[in-house]
């Protein structure tokens, strides 16, 4: 794909589609799947999807259209490190691998701030795959081509 490509394929979707969609604070092509995900294995609500996966993606050409420019803004994830499911065998060690298990006693909240700082660097991540993958036509020929098998 290109940088081009990226910029327009994201005022398509992520803008114009999802406001012709009546999507409210889902200028996104896929923001839900990768919190949810994140929320199942490091032991949040689920249920907290909804208001977590608010979020903006931008992807703007620079320098004369040679780079790429890809910004997040997740303005409510709601998440913690203390509490819930975060006690689960599994999801407290997931929380372990990145470093952020239990409070931080010498930053209160800063586990918590890390963990969504995590979950914003994996959407931004997989927004960037999901949109080089439709701007290329990758993620059509994928799908007519297992489909026909």
């Amino acid at each position: 794909t290109t940088v081009e490509a990226l910029a327009r394929l994201s005022i398509a979707k992520n803008f114009v589609g999802s406001s012709l969609a009546g999507s409210i604070g889902g200028n996104n092509a896929h923001a839900s799947n990768i919190v949810t995900a994140l929320y199942l294995a490091t032991g949040q609500d689920p249920a907290q999807n909804v208001g977590s996966s608010n979020c903006m993606i931008i992807m703007e050409p620079q320098n004369g259209g040679e780079e790429l420019h890809v910004s997040v803004t997740m303005p409510s994830i709601e998440c913690g490190t203390v509490g819930g499911g975060t006690s689960l065998a599994t999801q407290r060690e997931c929380l372990k691998q990145l470093g952020i298990a239990g409070a931080d006693r010498e930053n209160p909240g800063g586990n918590a701030r890390k963990l969504a700082e995590i979950i914003a660097a994996s959407v931004l991540s997989g927004e960037l795959s999901l949109n080089a993958a439709l701007s290329s036509n990758h993620l059509i020929s994928a799908h007519m081509d297992l489909n026909r098998k």
